[in-house]
């Protein structure tokens, strides 16, 4: 693999960092600026929701410059977000920071995860794409607990700090490595759009909505759900979460392996399975041996989908992948607030906190059954095509 990669997996890994360090923070903020827990998780879906709408716009800005300028273009403004963050001395400005930081999420993964294909062999591209997302699973086993103990240790503003400092050598890496490629003749964002005509693409999106969206269903509630049904201790839910950033880091890999040579037969096994773990980790949650082993498995399962889902809408939008890659990336963030929000309105509902898994386990079945339905499609296409070809050319009538 080009030595590029590392640079995009240490952008990677600075933004994973940022994205979910401040779940451990939420308490230490909130005390600080004097708002409630609640208030503060406006962190948290201000910046899942500055994803959303960024991918797009920050893609768009983009389009009549070259990859490379984009990317170092995106890590600058990660820097300047996080300092923001940092140094923020009221609430209200440090969720600016959150938004300023997240607009560069999506564009980021979106464009790194293009470069990074067009920098190895085709039938190495899901791996490239998975060598880059390591970066992000690498930060919920290293970055995310490492910053939650300086910020408990030192303060959370030198967590951020920190953060802006890892943006800031990504910055430097993609300027030293990452080879200037010249930009795709003709695009223009009217060519980017026409992507979305395509209906396999569409399908890759909803997939990929549905699919993460079932294994944040679960882990957005997996303190609650720990202490109270499984009997784990708050300091435990660190080390566990650490079990899921593991888990994911195993499934980028898997992913990105399988997915160069079995794309929709590694997305059937892994939203099927997927979906059966989480339906089972309603009974395995009330046991702390059975309830980490389902928690790697999510992880695993869950990231498993990513390379695949991220190629499939590189090889769906060919010609013009970059804008439906980076809303792709968007479409995780989106997943996650739904889900968030279903598996909150399960317990608000007093079914108690294990019932957000349920809601994970119908989300991962449908985001199944779109699998099934784009393969069915796909078939169909393939079938027309020959028949197609094989017609008779209509009869130009000959006038006398």
């Amino acid at each position: 693999m080009p030595l590029a990669l590392l640079a995009l997996a240490i952008g990677a890994f600075g933004i994973g960092t940022t994205e979910f360090v401040i779940m451990g923070l939420l308490p230490l903020i909130a005390d600080d600026y004097g708002v409630s827990v609640p208030t503060a998780g406006l962190l948290v879906t201000g910046y899942a929701l500055g994803v959303v709408v960024g991918a797009p716009l920050m893609t768009a800005l983009g389009t009549r410059i070259s990859r490379k300028t984009m990317l170092m273009l995106l890590m600058g403004l990660f820097v300047v977000g996080n300092l923001l963050s940092a140094v923020a001395p009221s609430f209200p400005l440090m969720l600016a920071g959150r938004i300023v930081t997240s607009l560069a999420h999506g564009a980021f993964f979106g464009i790194g995860s293009v470069v990074a294909a067009e920098l190895v062999a085709p039938h190495k591209k899901a791996g490239a794409i998975a060598a880059m997302f390591t970066g992000l699973t690498l930060a919920n086993i290293v970055g995310v607990p490492l910053g939650t103990f300086i910020g408990q240790a030192v303060g959370w503003r030198t967590t951020f700090t920190a953060v802006a400092a890892l943006g800031l050598i990504g910055l430097l890496g993609i300027a030293k490595l990452v080879p200037a490629l010249p930009r795709p003749e003709g695009t223009r964002l009217r060519g980017e759009l026409t992507a979305f005509r395509n209906p396999q693409v569409l399908l890759a999106m909803a997939m990929t909505v549905l699919g993460f969206g079932g294994v944040f269903a679960a882990i957005t509630y997996i303190a609650p759900m720990m202490t109270s049904a499984a009997g784990y201790s708050e300091g435990a839910v660190t080390w566990l979460l650490v079990l899921f950033g593991t888990g994911m880091f195993l499934g980028n890999l898997l992913g990105g392996r399988f997915a160069d040579r079995k794309l929709m037969p590694l997305l059937y096994t892994t939203l099927g399975g997927l979906a059966v773990v989480l339906a089972l980790f309603t009974l395995t949650a009330h046991d702390k041996t059975a309830a980490a082993v389902t928690i790697l498995l999510v992880g695993a399962l869950g990231f498993a989908t990513v390379p695949p889902l991220q190629k499939r809408v590189l090889d769906q939008a060919h010609g013009a992948p970059t804008l439906a890659s980076a809303v792709n990336i968007g479409a995780f963030n989106l997943g996650n607030a739904l889900a968030a929000w279903l598996g909150g309105l399960v317990i608000s509902a007093g079914l108690g906190y294990t019932a957000p898994n349920w809601v994970g386990a119908l989300l991962a079945t449908a985001a199944l059954l779109l699998a099934l339905w784009s393969a069915a499609l796909e078939r169909r296409d393939r079938q027309r095509a020959p028949a197609a070809e094989g017609a008779p050319a209509p009869r130009t009538p000959v006038h006398h």
